[in-house]
């Protein structure tokens, strides 16, 4: 069922149309196969780039659309809601971009960021590594300083669109001290880089996730972006618009769940009528909606705090933490509507529910969520 959005004026309310158009009739129909064969959508981002979906909350001057973040991030939820693994990789486009933007020099800017949004460029972001998830000072990946260069040498997990990006946001122990992290653009082809074997995920199978492994690459200093030691700052400045973009995505799965288990319970007889007339299939129905509504109020609020230039941190863990634990919560009911049905791989509540588990994983676990909520409402 289409979500009724409200648009700001004429301009939003065209965008929204063509997002629904271009995930309904482009992304929706290719999902299905390409989850199953595990394949990335290259296409898909090429369509996004094309339509100017992967520039939106970037300033017109480089290339963007300069909308909203409010818009934005319901963009991001119609993409998902057609196809996660798709809303998942253009979130983490929009991450890296985000670091460019409001990081970088205006040297950088003008060199690197029209390509990042005109979406001739896909982008990755490389901040775990396999002993360091949710504690950021524990990065070993280094960079040392040699002339002109620095040489990396280390191993980051969990790239989405790993060996299939076009330039990755790196970030590397510049100095022993423990916030001591600098950050750096590094393009695909750079001699030392190299991949691992995609991860074999319970779910976002075209959301291809990989080691990016640096054996000596040399990166100039032209594309550290800010000064040394200034990386931890960059990348949790970062993850507060990364969080907004998952809650954004998981609200999307969820909303594509409660489709799916609305529209069977519609049709799907038992007893003599459709299932849905039952009062407890009706209320559990009833709750989904609830709990699919609850989440998007959840990520706009945060989206209209930051737009408006207010702190928004907190509100921002909250929206990854209500939107994903609901996201989980709103799948695993739509298997139980769909029954033995939902359990299959041939009705998409099964894949809904596989790609709603990894929302309360990455981009902060929901359990770092409520410890940055409760450490901010302590002072």
């Amino acid at each position: 069922m289409a979500v009724r959005r409200i648009p700001a004026n004429e301009d939003q309310e065209a965008l929204f149309d063509l997002a629904r158009e271009i995930a309904t009739r482009e992304l929706a129909p290719q999902a299905a196969a390409a989850e199953a064969a595990h394949e990335f959508p290259a296409s898909a981002y090429r369509t996004l780039g094309r339509a100017g979906l992967l520039g939106l909350p970037f300033p017109e001057e480089y290339g963007g659309a300069g909308v909203t973040y409010e818009a934005y991030l319901q963009v991001i939820e119609e993409i998902a809601c057609a196809w996660a693994s798709v809303g998942v990789g253009a979130s983490v486009h929009a991450l890296t971009c985000v670091v460019m933007a409001d990081f970088a020099s205006d040297e950088q800017r003008s060199t690197w960021l029209p390509r990042m949004l005109s979406g001739d460029w896909l982008g990755a972001y490389c901040l775990s590594e396999p002993q360091a998830g949710s504690d950021v000072s524990a990065i070993r990946t280094r960079a040392v300083r040699d002339g002109d260069d620095y040489v990396i040498t280390g191993v980051k997990q969990w790239i989405s669109n790993g060996s299939h990006a076009d330039y990755y946001i790196l970030f590397a122990r510049t100095s022993d001290e423990r916030n001591g992290l600098s950050a750096f653009i590094v393009p695909a082809g750079t001699e030392g880089m190299s991949f691992g074997a995609p991860e074999k995920k319970m779910g976002l199978h075209s959301d291809v996730t990989t080691q990016v492994i640096f054996e000596g690459a040399h990166v100039p200093v032209a594309q550290r972006i800010g000064a040394e030691g200034q990386g931890m700052r960059i990348a949790l400045g970062a993850l507060d618009r990364g969080r907004l973009g998952i809650a954004a995505v998981a609200t999307g799965i969820a909303q594509a769940a409660l489709d799916t288990a609305v529209a069977w319970a519609g049709e799907r007889e038992q007893f003599g009528r459709p299932i849905g007339q039952f009062q407890g299939l009706g209320f559990l129905l009833a709750d989904m909606a609830a709990a699919t509504e609850s989440a998007r109020a959840t990520y706009l609020h945060a989206a209209r705090l930051k737009d408006a230039g207010l702190e928004f941190s907190r509100q921002a863990s909250i929206a990854k933490l209500v939107a994903t634990d609901n996201a989980m919560s709103v799948a695993t009911n739509a298997v139980q509507v769909l029954g033995g049905y939902g359990y299959t791989a041939e009705y998409a509540a099964e894949r809904h529910f596989r790609d709603a588990k990894v929302t309360q994983i990455f981009e902060g676990t929901n359990q770092i969520q409520r410890l940055v909520i409760a450490k901010d409402l302590l002072g």
